[in-house]
């Protein structure tokens, strides 16, 4: 048995959470608190642009308004 989230034929959404952070999650799995479902349900590759495309910059949201300040 594959792992879910490794599946390349597998259905996915991206969530994101308040930090800014995003995660590819299977779109069978409920989706954990404090996380919301930004895209899809799309393939993985889909799913993997829409991240590159949307997050830029890895730096968690208040460590870069704390640098900006």
């Amino acid at each position: 048995m594959t792992n879910p989230f490794d599946d390349q034929d597998g259905t996915f959404r991206v969530l994101v959470n308040e930090a800014g952070q995003h995660s590819l999650w299977p779109e069978f799995a409920d989706v954990p608190r404090g996380w919301v479902a930004v895209f899809g349900p799309a393939t993985r590759a889909e799913s993997l642009d829409y991240v590159a495309e949307h997050w830029q910059d890895i730096t968690p949201v208040v460590e870069r308004d704390r640098v900006a300040s």
